[in-house]
This record gives structure tokens, sequence and C-alpha cells, in this order.
């Protein structure tokens, strides 16, 4: 089993890529696809995923076993100056062929040693309600859940929850964890209940 860290990809590599996508979506895997995508589509999309990596704002690897591509994974960071300190881990999916060897939980920890020496400091994911095993999995590695909205991913007629999980990787010396405190940027007060037009009416009454 071979952890490779991808930043160019020719076509035998792609065909192989394709090939797991391919057959995971074939298979039933909760990937993104409503349909097993073709070479050309999974070609453009590495083609954007390299471009990130090589820019330094994404993570792209692939599990080999006996030399062939059984599984990938990759991390993208956030896309905005303020989101820029954490990643979204995308894409996760292993072979139906080589399944119960483990090659999840070797990418998972392979993206997310790579983020933290990249100095990522979050880590989020989101996966299908009814993917348990995946959740477990996530949960095992310290991702814990921290939003769910009901019924909002779309399989046909068929909906299922969207769960948000994230795992802290470290912050730098001297980082200030304000969470919810009032004050800073962007700050507004909280609202007067006890106030606004309806109140002014029954106070004029």
């Amino acid at each position: 089993m071979t952890l490779r860290w991808l930043s160019e990809a020719d076509d035998h590599l792609r065909a192989e890529i394709h090939a797991v996508v391919h057959d995971v979506v074939a298979s039933g895997g909760a990937v993104g696809y409503h349909s097993p995508p073709t070479f050309e589509r999974i070609s453009t999309w590495l083609d954007g995923v390299l471009k990130q990596v090589r820019d330094g704002d994404a993570a792209f690897c692939a599990v080999e076993v006996d030399g062939v591509v059984r599984a990938v994974g990759l991390w993208r960071r956030g896309s905005t100056a303020v989101f820029q300190h954490r990643a979204e881990v995308q894409q996760i999916m292993a072979h139906p062929s080589a399944r119960g060897l483990g090659l999840g939980r070797r990418v998972m920890e392979g993206l997310i040693d790579h983020a933290r020496s990249a100095g990522i400091e979050i880590l989020m994911l989101g996966v299908r309600g009814n993917n348990h095993g995946a959740i477990e999995l996530y949960e095992t590695l310290g991702f814990r859940e921290c939003g769910r909205m009901p019924n909002a991913i779309a399989v046909g007629s068929e909906r299922w929850d969207d769960v948000w999980m994230y795992l802290p990787l470290g912050y730098p010396e001297g980082t200030m964890l304000n969470g919810a405190a009032e004050g800073g940027l962007g700050s507004s007060p909280k609202r007067d209940r006890t106030t606004g037009p309806e109140r002014s009416a029954d106070r004029a009454g």
C-alpha cells in the first residue's frame, strides 16, 4: 500500500482515478454524482484540483495497492481571506474491490497530517446522513458534528441529511479565540427586544 501526493497526472493515472470514481458511483457510493461520470468529466475535475495543489491551496492523494490506484481523497483551502486557515476534505473514496483494506482511513490520516503541516487550523467535511460507517470513521479520527441540515441532499426522489463535521488541528501562538464574544470586526449589538415598532405602538396606546 503506497500513499502518493499528486500535482500532475498523466493519462494512465487519470484512467486509474476515473476507474475508482466511476466504480464507486456505480456501486451506490455517496460521492456527489448521480450517475457514473465520464473520463472527460473526471479529467476536467482533476485539472482544477491539481492546479489548486500547485498553487498551494489543495492537496490530492492516491493510495496504490499492488501498483494500481484504489483510493483517493483531497482537501481544499477556503477561497476567501477569512477562510484561508481552514480546508474542506472532499471526495474520499475507495474502489469497491479494495474495501476492507482500511484505505479510507489511510487517506484520511494522510490528509489530516498533510493539512496540519500546511498550516491548516481546521478541517471540515460534509457527509450524507445515512453514511453511518463514514461518520463513525471520521469520529474515530477526532471529527465532531457541528451542523446538520435535514433532508438537504437530493438523490432522485429521496432526501437525506447533510451532516457537517470539523476537526481542529491547532492554532498559531498568540491566536485569540473569541468564539461568539461581543466586539471586534463585524460585530453588532444584540437587539433590544423591549423596543421596536410593536412595543412603541403599545406604549403609545
